[in-house]
């Protein structure tokens, strides 16, 4: 693991990368900033997971890579191309190459078309002959667990959550896209249902050597499916890191509120730990220096002043904080106060002094753990005949 933008050292060349990208949208109250100067690289065939609470800029982040909304400013490149400016048209080309899934799967859907039709409707925009057509969609159907003699002639209204889902999937694959973007594609499922779109995603990943950047507010569903995880908050880098890092050693104290909220499977034990306290922040007027500091038990009047950097707290982890919740800080919490020491973390060795380095995502070896609550998705069976 390595950030800012660390991996041309190595020889490795990241399918997208961006750069200090900003969203800013003006309103009658104010400029809303959606995504504040982010920065990340994902490597190809990776999955990139970005987490975080609703309104954190996470989504917006995923829609400003097709460039679904308009860019303020930043750079984004894929496959070697910078796409932040190029022509609509050149836009439409490279969206064969850049599919999205959405989070409404019946909403995503053209509710007049049957399904046969929509999962082939980027070849008809591209100009394919009906025939073609066809075949794919045929084929495309039955990748996706759709039977087509049951499911093609049906219209969206038809189907349940699960099913649209898999449309909205193959339709996607249909262009034999190389980059994934999913957003919240199981959040409207119910949880068994979100196991086999889990697994229908991982599995389309391995046959078609995809690269995905997987959005989401689910914990254990992005630990699911990710290498690396991206955690945001009011629109800025908190944490990047490989998976098992930033769940098992957070480094952020926002990471381990978020990783403190998730629910115990015994009901009346409550959570996993105590609760955030503080409402977020209105993205029209962001707190000054450190954004997480009006809700973080570790804030202090430097986290006010100065905005922290993204920094290297271990190797293969990154936060921007200036009391991060180090490795003998965890250790600390069984010694006494007076004895613990908290070592400055070690900058990135070629970052540069901006509020924001860049992340790269890649896998790193990381010591064996236990695996946490939600780590892994039971497998589902899922085939023609799956009605979900």
């Amino acid at each position: 693991m390595a950030g800012s933008g660390t991996a041309h050292l190595r020889g490795e060349e990241a399918l997208l990368s961006v750069r200090e990208l900003v969203v800013e949208y003006p309103t009658g109250g104010g400029v809303v900033q959606a995504v504040s100067k982010v920065s990340f690289d994902v490597l190809p065939g990776k999955t990139l997971g970005i987490v975080g609470e609703s309104g954190c800029g996470k989504s917006t982040t995923g829609r400003a890579v097709l460039r679904l909304d308009r860019l303020t400013a930043g750079e984004i490149t894929f496959a070697g191309e910078r796409i932040d400016g190029v022509s609509e048209n050149r836009m439409r080309e490279l969206r064969r190459s850049i599919q999205m899934i959405f989070q409404d799967p019946v909403g995503s859907l053209n509710p007049r078309r049957a399904v046969k039709d929509i999962v082939v409707e980027g070849l008809a925009v591209a100009g394919a002959p009906k025939s073609e057509r066809a075949t794919a969609s045929a084929e495309v159907l039955s990748q996706v667990g759709l039977g087509s003699e049951r499911f093609a002639d049906m219209l969206p209204r038809q189907l349940s959550g699960g099913q649209a889902q898999r449309v909205a999937i193959g339709r996607a694959l249909a262009l034999r896209p190389r980059l994934l973007i999913c957003d919240e594609p199981v959040s409207a499922l119910d949880v068994s249902v979100q196991a086999q779109i889990l697994n229908l995603i991982e599995e389309l990943k391995a046959e078609f050597d995809l690269t995905v950047v997987f959005i989401a507010h689910d914990l254990g569903v992005v630990r699911a499916v990710s290498d690396d995880v991206l955690v945001m908050y009011l629109g800025k880098v908190c944490e990047f890191g490989d998976a098992d890092l930033v769940y098992d050693q957070p480094a952020h104290p926002y990471t381990r509120a978020l990783l403190d909220s998730v629910p115990l499977t015994d009901a009346a034990r409550g959570f996993t730990g105590p609760a955030l306290e503080g409402d977020l922040p209105s993205p029209l007027a962001p707190p000054s220096g450190c954004r997480f500091r009006t809700r973080c038990p570790r804030a202090e009047e430097r986290c006010e002043a100065e905005e922290p950097p993204v920094l290297e707290i271990r190797p293969g982890q990154f936060a921007a904080c200036h009391f991060p919740l180090t490795p003998v800080t965890l250790a600390a919490s069984a010694t006494p106060a007076d004895t613990a020491v908290e070592p400055e973390p070690t900058p990135i060795a070629d970052a540069t002094p901006t509020p924001d380095a860049t992340l790269t995502a890649q896998p790193t070896p990381t010591p064996e753990a236990e695996p946490a609550t939600g780590q892994k998705t039971t497998k589902v069976r899922s085939g023609p005949d799956a009605t979900e």
